[in-house]
């Protein structure tokens, strides 16, 4: 039988390194479940794994698309089922990790049907987004799928855009295209999650973050300024450096203020994962040992 073991956790928390450690001793390919790692020109703030940390083992799904390319979960999901069949070809193991958990949830479990957004649709809401705010599009999605309406993040951008997308698109609401059921996998499936204690937590992402800003995060922001409205930009890092370079926000505190947005994230992750009764969880240093004694057991 063949292993997929998947590394998940917070940002900032070492998932990287450890995923190199497992699948140089494994001798496997590490697939990458970072939803903005995938865009090329930003390996800096997304913290993509270096070229010599890919030389040390094949990574795949890396800066593989353009900032301004459309990719999602749906996507990923068909891309990894895709890849895996000549993966398994070299072995029984394979290593996938990342903090993107719509992309890990389309891997372990499937991912609905959804259809393939139009340019003509995606650009339509988006205007209609920038021009007028989320409330007509909160007054459509209410009209359109209101069950959904009940459930979603008023506050939330990204999911109520989606859904909209969604009901214009495919003519139905979105709950109707959502039916919540895990797939069956031709293969097992171990989860680790990698954590440590909350203060070394933060002072971890607080130092990579500084880290970032020695690397060159501004010029690399500044390289792609004139793409901010992309949604592949859209992420921490790159907002609060655009706020500096549109002078409303000054240096000292977009740094501190992508500290901050970055500690929000990884709890967010954690709440997420929490929620997962498969997840065995362990620190970085244990999490070799952790994966070669759980697949003592598949």
């Amino acid at each position: 039988m063949k292993n997929l073991v998947v590394i998940v956790g917070p940002t900032g928390v070492g998932k990287t390194a450890a995923a190199i450690k497992l699948a140089q001793h494994l001798g496997c390919d590490i697939i990458n479940a970072d939803s903005r790692q995938v865009f090329r020109g930003i390996p800096i703030g997304t913290a993509a794994p270096t070229p010599e940390e890919q030389a040390l083992v094949h990574h795949h799904f890396v800066q593989f698309k353009e900032l301004d390319e459309y990719y999602s979960a749906a996507q990923f999901e068909a891309d990894v089922m895709s890849l895996l069949p000549s993966l398994w070809q070299q072995g029984d193991y394979v290593v996938m990790c990342g903090g993107s958990m719509m992309y890990v949830d389309a891997v372990c479990n499937g991912i609905d049907p959804i259809p393939d957004i139009s340019y003509e649709v995606r650009t339509a809401v988006k205007q209609q987004w920038k021009e007028h705010g989320l409330k007509p599009l909160l007054e459509e999605l209410q009209r359109l799928d209101p069950a959904y309406y009940l459930q979603v993040d008023k506050l939330n951008p990204v999911r109520i855009i989606h859904a909209v997308e969604v009901c214009r698109q495919a003519g139905v609401p979105y709950s109707s295209l959502r039916t919540g059921k895990a797939k069956e996998r031709p293969f097992n499936i171990i989860k680790i999650g990698i954590n440590i204690d909350r203060p070394a937590l933060f002072d971890r992402i607080n130092r990579r973050v500084d880290a970032m800003i020695s690397q060159g995060l501004e010029q690399e922001a500044r390289n792609v300024y004139h793409l901010r409205d992309l949604n592949s930009l859209n992420t921490v890092g790159y907002k609060e450096m655009f706020a500096m370079l549109d002078g409303t926000m000054d240096r000292t505190t977009a740094i501190e203020r992508i500290k901050k947005n970055t500690r929000l994230y990884a709890k967010k992750q954690l709440r997420w994962l929490l929620r997962d009764p498969d997840i065995t969880w362990c620190t970085p240093n244990e999490c070799l040992n952790t994966a070669l004694n759980l697949l003592k057991f598949v």
